[in-house]
């Protein structure tokens, strides 16, 4: 008898491998990345259906094959039916999708917070009301979940000389992965001026729960917004050990 296992997991990506099957790509609460067949998917009597759509929350039942588990039935938890009629909220889904797919693996260690975080973040954009707050939600996606898989950026001290800057000549290096203070950021190439507020903003939404509704909450713009995103968008493209296929789409939307 082959072994089943249960996980909550979010469908990812998919792909055909028949004129009937698929194979999905999740992200599960206990396993990290895992991937399994849905047989039967593509034809209309499936009892699978929708809740193989990509960004959909499900409880699985997988049957544990040698090389690709087997989906066996699939109970939607959640659908986040509001964000596929907004395009804008649709894109950031899929980009922040794709951070999850770059940077999550097969057993996790961290698959229990990356997967809460991933869902948390859904639901937040599904439900925003306005452009800025589903910007917002990006922006604390992107620096909550690089800080869980080890890559959180340094917004306190000057990551050369490690002491924190002494006036608001601040700037912000990709490649070093954090602020530099004026004098180290001389003998850097590579780096971009960063006001003392935007440090202070990011610093914020990094440091406070998902949900906290903070004092940027209310001041942030989407002008604001738009730079936050794209700098550390920069910065998580240089560390990922794969190249992103969504920039281009992110760059239609701003």
């Amino acid at each position: 008898m082959r072994e089943q296992f249960t996980t909550n997991a979010i469908n990812l990506k998919s792909y055909s491998i028949s004129e009937a099957d698929k194979i999905i790509v999740m992200y599960s609460k206990e396993k990290g990345l895992i991937k399994g067949i849905a047989k039967g998917i593509k034809k209309t009597a499936s009892k699978l259906g929708g809740r193989m759509d990509l960004l959909v929350a499900n409880k699985m039942m997988l049957n544990k094959g040698r090389n690709l588990d087997t989906i066996c039935q699939a109970e939607a938890l959640n659908t986040f039916f509001n964000l596929r009629s907004d395009i804008t909220k649709l894109f950031y889904a899929m980009y922040c999708c794709e951070i999850v797919s770059n940077f999550g693996t097969e057993n996790d260690p961290n698959s229990e917070e990356i997967y809460n975080l991933f869902y948390t973040f859904l639901d937040c954009i599904s439900k925003a009301k306005t452009k800025e707050q589903t910007m917002l939600a990006v922006i604390r996606f992107q620096l909550k979940i690089m800080n869980i898989t080890g890559y959180s950026l340094e917004l306190n001290d000057c990551v050369k000389c490690q002491k924190p800057p002494q006036d608001n000549n601040i700037y912000f290096s990709v490649e070093n992965g954090g602020i530099l203070c004026a004098k180290c950021a001389d003998n850097i190439c590579k780096k971009v001026k960063m006001p003392y507020k935007i440090k202070d903003f990011l610093n914020t939404l990094l440091n406070e729960d998902f949900n906290h509704h903070t004092y940027y909450d209310d001041l942030a713009t989407e002008k604001i917004c738009d730079i936050c995103i794209n700098l550390i968008k920069k910065y998580i493209e240089y560390y990922s050990p794969k190249r992103f296929k969504t920039t281009q789409i992110l760059e239609s939307i701003r």
